[in-house]
């Protein structure tokens, strides 16, 4: 039996309970980020990610920590990366580009995932369907190979005389690879144009690639997505402008580095929505429930001065819809 004196000690105790735990600030839910790429290289869809964030009230250092997983352009290196953030229980994970969402499907069943991917997910087999994820994955489809045969057509609009287009892709990065040369043998049966795929999967590879390209003489070349081409962007300007091939990508930071011409989702806005999504996901919600985001906001990027080294005139036709024109 309890005695008085002991029943109220124990009481008391009980009773302070509560003070210290209200004493201790509660402890900041953590996101983890997964890039194929380096933080440079990453820079435009990480500022999309944290105004999404703080679009639903989360400011990193404020009442959410981040930590950033980088694989510097080596992609077998996402499996650990992934793993690593798994082993620490973060509360969700956000991978950029298919490589990275597959990394982290792979590492977990249970954490939440609100990914960012160039195509459909449905058929890259990481949700069950677009309106009703079903699992732990959820986030957005930037629709890179989607526009594909846009992108041909602005090209062809941009170099009417072209009749034989080189395709750049990177064959170590197999799902986008591989519907990409779908997508764009398509259009370019339907359009007349002949193609030749050019495989490069390093920067030696590269150069390898435009010294065939010399031989060969394609009238334009058409660059796939993918961190590769996006890390080294500044080889395919430079190697473009010496060898006078026209450049088009979905990713502006190769036309903005000297490229001719880049037709895409906008990166920034398309994370925007992932780090919505995973704010949303912080303050309670599943991914199952949350359908995946189409990307609505494209945007067609010309590099005028390049098109002025390469001796083009960029039609009007396009002037009047190009988002931005760099002179």
């Amino acid at each position: 039996m309890i005695g008085r004196r002991e029943f109220i000690t124990l009481l008391g105790g009980a009773a302070a309970w509560p003070v210290t735990a209200r004493a201790q600030p509660p402890a900041m839910p953590v996101i983890g980020i997964l890039i194929p790429v380096s933080r440079n290289e990453g820079l435009e869809a990480l500022r999309g990610f944290l105004q999404g964030l703080k679009q639903v009230g989360f400011v990193e250092g404020e009442n959410v920590s981040i930590l950033y997983r980088f694989a510097e352009n080596e992609l077998d290196r996402l499996p650990a990366l992934a793993d690593d953030l798994a082993g620490r229980r973060v509360a969700v994970i956000a991978p950029i580009g298919q490589p990275a969402a597959f990394a982290a499907k792979a590492a977990t069943a249970t954490i939440p995932i609100v990914f960012g991917v160039s195509e459909d997910p449905v058929r890259l087999g990481l949700v069950a369907s677009l309106a009703r994820p079903g699992s732990n994955l959820t986030g957005m489809n930037l629709f890179q190979t989607e526009v594909v045969t846009k992108r041909l057509q602005l090209l062809r609009e941009f170099v009417p005389a072209a009749t034989r287009v080189a395709v750049l892709v990177d064959p170590t990065n197999k799902t986008i690879a591989e519907k990409m040369l779908q997508e764009v043998e398509s259009a370019a049966r339907a359009m007349a144009l002949q193609i030749q795929v050019f495989n490069a999967s390093n920067g030696r590879e590269i150069g390898a690639a435009f010294a065939a390209l010399e031989r060969e003489r394609p009238d334009a070349l058409f660059v796939s997505g993918g961190p590769l081409f996006t890390a080294r962007r500044v080889q395919l300007a430079t190697q473009a402008a010496r060898h006078m091939i026209p450049i088009t990508s979905a990713n502006r930071q190769i036309t903005e580095t000297g490229g001719l011409m880049s037709y895409g989702a906008n990166i920034m806005d398309a994370h925007r929505q992932v780090g919505v999504y995973a704010g949303r996901i912080l303050k309670g919600e599943k991914p199952a429930d949350l359908p995946v985001v189409q990307a609505t906001k494209f945007e067609l990027v010309i590099n005028a001065e390049t098109a002025r080294i390469l001796g083009l005139t960029v039609p009007p036709s396009l002037l009047s819809i190009a988002d931005e024109v760099i002179e």
